[in-house]
């Protein structure tokens, strides 16, 4: 499935499912920065090594979606804010000051100058040229209301939408524009995929998500939607209360954390349009970290057993798996999920 040929993922995995399978898509980057014997602050700075992590995964798992390593400091960084690298972890955003009015400032920055920015880009570029053509490229944006999050501080940002919601609206516009510059940058490098990281919108109410987060993510799917890439938002936590609010945003797929925090996914399958994917839902830490092998496959086989009947599935992880996920609980969890037949 060459760059998806216009084909969406709900398209894909329906053919997958009349073929008697599942694709099988966890959300893995950071075990093949391990893999290699780099480390994560090297990996997210130097294009090359990350795409050699990619690569790693890919040549011993062969995911039907490749991904790079989950950040989401990469947009807040370029816009001039402060970020901590630490060696073996990923790049964070601590609070720091703030002010709305700082808008007209920031709004004449030129992400695609950003040299952090630009390795995801180049390292997008290296998977759409060199990986297996059956495997869809992927690549990560930060959503606009994490963005802002991020910018202001999580629990400012999320009082903002209560005490001083017209300012919140003018920040979100700010970051969807921005994320979209930054969404252009890497179609053109060949993504497939694009999956919106919403975590800090699970903090909201379903009314505020909706008006805060579904809504600029509609705009950012219509702005893209005569592009060839496919749209997948991903939010962590228990999101059973915000599903119908991201399944009506215009994405391709909706990608749900583990049953561990209370996401039910055959439940959340069982009301969601054929059209659109359902992705997840493997516990990333308590599963694939630290559970045994046999655990492993035990709940992925059950993961499978429960959503037998959804054509529009993906087997995958609840997040983003930690550097230390052993590569038996991984080829495991592949394993599984190939041998599994309607």
């Amino acid at each position: 499935m060459k760059a998806m040929m216009g084909k969406t993922l709900a398209d894909l995995t329906a053919e997958a499912f009349q073929c008697g399978r599942r694709l099988v898509a966890p959300l893995v980057g950071f075990p093949g920065v391990e893999m290699i014997g780099s480390s994560i602050k090297v990996a997210q700075q130097n294009f090359g090594v990350h795409y050699q992590a990619i690569r790693r995964l890919v040549d011993e798992f062969a995911p039907d979606l490749a991904l790079p390593l989950m950040d989401l400091s990469v947009e807040a960084n370029a816009l001039g804010r402060y970020t901590v690298f630490p060696r073996d972890e990923s790049a964070t955003v601590p609070k720091d000051h703030f002010s709305i009015e700082e808008l007209n400032e920031l709004a004449g920055i030129n992400i695609a100058f950003d040299a952090r920015l630009m390795g995801y880009v180049e390292t997008l570029k290296m998977m759409s040229v060199s990986l297996p053509p059956a495997i869809l490229r992927g690549a990560y944006v930060v959503g606009p209301f994490t963005l802002a999050a991020l910018m202001m501080g999580a629990d400012d940002a999320v009082m903002s939408t209560i005490l001083d919601p017209d300012a919140m609206h003018r920040l979100c516009h700010f970051t969807t524009e921005k994320i979209q510059e930054y969404i252009q940058l890497l179609l053109t490098a060949g993504a497939d995929v694009i999956c919106i990281l919403e975590p800090t919108a699970v903090m909201l109410s379903p009314d505020q998500f909706s008006e805060f987060s579904a809504i600029y993510i509609r705009h950012v799917t219509t702005s893209f939607k005569y592009s060839r890439a496919n749209f997948v938002y991903h939010t962590c936590g228990n999101t059973m209360h915000v599903v119908d609010k991201m399944v009506r945003s215009g994405v391709h797929g909706i990608s749900l954390d583990s049953r561990d925090v209370g996401v039910d996914l055959p439940a959340v399958a069982a009301k969601v349009p054929e059209d659109i994917v359902v992705i997840g839902n493997i516990n990333p830490a308590t599963t694939m970290r630290f559970a045994s092998v046999a655990d492993v496959r035990s709940e992925v086989e059950d993961l499978l057993d429960q959503m037998k009947r959804f054509p529009n599935f993906i087997l995958s992880t609840g997040c983003d798996l930690p550097q230390e996920t052993p590569v038996e609980n991984l080829r495991a969890f592949m394993e599984t999920g190939r041998a599994w037949k309607k």
